[in-house]
């Protein structure tokens, strides 16, 4: 720390500081809670941040701050102070730090501001105001709001009520203690592993282990968030990690458990496929309906309107979270079932339980779609686009074809193309030439239904049925193979594609975009993947060779999409996101 003279002594010493390191301004007369300083200082999301008397300006944001501060010695004079009387500026702008932070704002630099609540930020000019400043910090338990603070505002009831009283102590422990959120995240997910293995040991005292271990990992996935945002510690590779594991664990624990059934003489792989195509398709329809109406232009609508009032009356807002299923409920409930029950048991209250929320959240938003008028934006288009996952066999179709007129005509269209390949997949003789057919009309309706831009209200539809289509196809297929081991080669596969799939919304989320072109072209596109399964099972029919095949696809994909993605979050370009949504 040093103490400037004025703003040109301040622009020298910042010049002497190494161009890759943060800097940050502070007025000496600044009285307030650590925590506020904190809050403006040290989270490394935003390039540039400011609270009342304290600005930090990140190294991509340095070469504004320093022309800022050459502008304003310049303007008053070598050793002359910056700051002075300007009845138009708001107090907090009336310091140097404040008037820099303007300046970089004039200058097109964006400047975070946090919410400080009852944190207090001041720079008072006189003894009074300093009296009540510090009054004011004295009054406040800066720990206890840091500690408030970690946990989300918007969790589920589970969560809220049965995780984070404690949880928050947790991550304040691990604070202390120099451990990071990336290291709880993969504490999380080992002890997931762990209990999946206990789950496909497939007896009463697996399956116990299994549930309490369950609940363990998710209260290590509450802590790291927590941490995370205790410490503001917020990173790239803490991003990815936290877009992925939740996944991975889930996926890994329905795997065990089908196991540990197979090994009791249970066959449930495929309630477990079944389980997991639901909730992927549950999460791409929160995820297109969010990025559909992200920054739609009047976006109002009678339904939103009685949410709203709804919110008023707490204990709706509470029942309205646990019907959705959240994943702090999903989990408690998966626990206690494998603790108490058996796998298949687990299976069906998550089958149920899933479709019941999927058609409560969907019916609500399709209300809202229709009932509301708005105008999407091209950036809703194209993270549409990107989520349909449309490969070069659609991507020609979309090339030639004419774009189809009419509000509801691609999901129609999307909707039919799913109809037509899952109707063939179960009713037409499995192995049938005629499914591959199928897959070539689902390939045509897929690119005629994204060759116009998706702007349409119920245009966010279109990636959802892309996703059923590809999932329960293959689910299908694989089910009515009777070829031994087909269906957790499925599971393989279908994980390695809805890998993809997160990763492009996390990505999207960000604001780096979808992957590159060249990645969805490899891996063929949902409407390529579907066809290659349906030619696999033709061509190999009842034979091991399917299994195989799906074997060595569901490594192919996996290896292509984690390498890159991979490549991509530990890059420079990976955005140091933090969610603080609550996936359901």
């Amino acid at each position: 720390m040093q103490t400037a003279a004025d703003a040109g002594d301040a622009a020298a010493r910042l010049a002497a500081v190494p161009a890759g390191h943060r800097v940050a301004l502070v007025d000496p007369r600044f009285v307030g809670h650590v925590h506020a300083l904190r809050l403006g200082l040290t989270d490394p999301r935003f390039p540039a941040a400011a609270v009342p008397g304290a600005l930090t300006a990140q190294p991509e944001a340095r070469g504004a701050l320093m022309r800022a501060l050459r502008r304003a010695t310049a303007a008053v004079g070598a050793g002359a102070p910056v700051a002075g009387p300007d009845a138009d500026a708001a107090p907090e702008d009336r310091t140097v730090p404040g008037r820099i932070a303007v300046a970089l704002e004039a200058e097109g630099t964006a400047v975070k501001r946090p919410e400080l609540g009852s944190l207090t930020a001041a720079v008072p000019t006189d003894a009074g105001a300093r009296a009540a400043a510090e009054s004011a910090r004295d009054q406040v338990d800066d720990e206890a709001v840091r500690l408030r603070s970690a946990v989300k505002a918007h969790d589920g009831f589970f969560t809220t009520y049965g995780i984070s009283p404690y949880s928050r102590y947790i991550a304040r422990w691990c604070a202390r203690r120099g451990l990071t959120p990336n290291q709880v995240t993969t504490a999380s997910l080992i002890t997931a592993l762990i209990a999946a293995g206990a789950a496909a040991t497939g007896t009463r005292g697996g399956y116990v282990a299994a549930g309490i271990l369950l609940l363990v990992s998710f209260v290590l996935d509450c802590t790291d968030g927590q941490l995370a945002r205790y410490s503001l510690q917020y990173s790239t590779m803490g991003a990815w990690l936290d877009a992925t594991f939740d996944r991975a664990k889930e996926y890994a624990y329905y795997a065990g458990l089908a196991i540990g059934a197979v090994r009791g003489g249970d066959d449930v792989w495929t309630l477990a496929l079944g389980a997991m195509v639901l909730q992927a398709c549950r999460h791409v329809v929160d995820f297109s309906f969010n990025e559909a109406n992200h920054d739609a232009v009047a976006n109002t609508s009678p339904t939103a309107a009685l949410s709203d009032k709804l919110d008023s009356v707490g204990w709706t807002v509470w029942a309205r979270r646990m019907i959705v299923l959240p994943i702090g409920e999903r989990w408690a409930m998966i626990a206690v079932l494998t603790a108490l029950t058996t796998p298949r048991v687990v299976f069906y209250a998550l089958l149920v339980g899933c479709s019941l929320a999927a058609c409560y959240t969907t019916a609500g938003r399709l209300l809202r779609s229709l009932t509301r008028k708005a105008r999407r934006t091209d950036r809703a288009a194209r993270a549409l686009a990107d989520l349909a996952d449309s490969g070069p066999l659609a991507q020609g179709v979309a090339a030639v074809a004419p774009g189809l007129r009419g509000g509801f005509t691609a999901p129609l269209v999307a909707l039919l193309g799913a109809l037509v390949m899952i109707g063939a997949a179960l009713f037409l003789p499995y192995g049938s030439w005629l499914t591959v057919a199928a897959a070539a009309v689902y390939a045509l309706l897929s690119g005629l239904a994204v060759a116009r831009p998706l702007k349409g209200a119920l245009d966010w539809l279109v990636p959802p049925f892309f996703r059923a289509g590809e999932y329960v196809t293959i689910l299908v297929l694989a089910a009515r193979s009777d070829v031994p081991h087909a269906v957790p080669a499925a599971f393989g596969l279908v994980s390695a594609v809805a890998y993809h799939h997160y990763d492009t919304v996390y990505r999207i989320r960000g604001g780096t975009g979808a992957p590159p072109q060249w990645l969805v072209r490899t891996i063929g596109g949902h409407e390529g993947r579907t066809a290659l399964v349906a030619v696999l099972a033709a061509v190999l029919t009842h034979t091991s060779g399917f299994t195989t095949a799906l074997t060595a696809l569901a490594a192919a994909v996996a290896l292509v999409v984690l390498v890159e993605s991979i490549r991509f979050w530990v890059s420079s370009s990976a955005p140091a996101v933090h969610d603080e949504g609550e996936l359901a």
